[in-house]
């Protein structure tokens, strides 16, 4: 169930221990194409590219960019886990990734660059929005879908072991043996 989030630490709509988190900027005049280069370069970066899961902030379950109106609004849309507050400090604290997002917000109106975490705050403050919906299609934070991949990948070097049939054919891996089965 999809709640809004509570108290003056977390905007958003929450669902589980994951919150949306959606911000909306103006483009400074005459900066579309730079700011689109700006994403480009983004796109391209370790972590960002299409199929990289390395992102610095590990609590993010996606984020997306999206220029409209003629390149005059950016929208940046998100979600992730866990309280803001810890999310924003992640953010602020982790390096390449606030220098990459630094080089795309000088493109926007109200954007004097982020000296301190509550410059940061008062920056994205001023452009979110709480989303009138928000739903998931999956249960789990970030991590316990890492450690489910991580153990399906390891079960499945278990299926393929020619030595592990006697093992597997023990009752009580019928559950897991059925679900795996898939």
């Amino acid at each position: 169930m999809a709640t809004p989030a509570t108290g003056a630490s977390r905007p958003g709509v929450s669902v589980g221990p994951t919150s949306e988190f959606s911000l909306f900027f103006r483009v400074k005049a005459g900066e579309g194409e730079a700011l689109r280069a700006a994403l480009r370069d983004l796109q391209r970066t370790p972590g960002y590219r299409p199929g990289d899961y390395g992102m610095a902030v590990s609590t993010i379950h996606e984020a997306r960019f999206v220029l409209f109106d003629d390149d005059t609004r950016l929208a940046f849309i998100t979600s992730f886990d866990g309280p803001w507050d810890a999310y924003m400090e992640d953010f602020f604290t982790s390096g390449p990734t606030l220098e990459l997002f630094d080089v795309i917000f000088r493109h926007t109106e109200g954007y004097d660059g982020l000296p301190d975490l509550a410059a940061l705050k008062a920056f994205i403050y001023d452009a979110q929005h709480t989303a009138g919906a928000y739903a998931r299609n999956y249960a789990g934070t970030v991590k316990e879908i890492r450690k489910a991949q991580r153990v399906n990948a390891a079960f499945q070097q278990v299926l393929d072991h020619p030595q592990a049939a006697e093992a597997l054919a023990h009752p009580a891996l019928k559950p897991l043996l059925d679900e795996a089965a898939d």
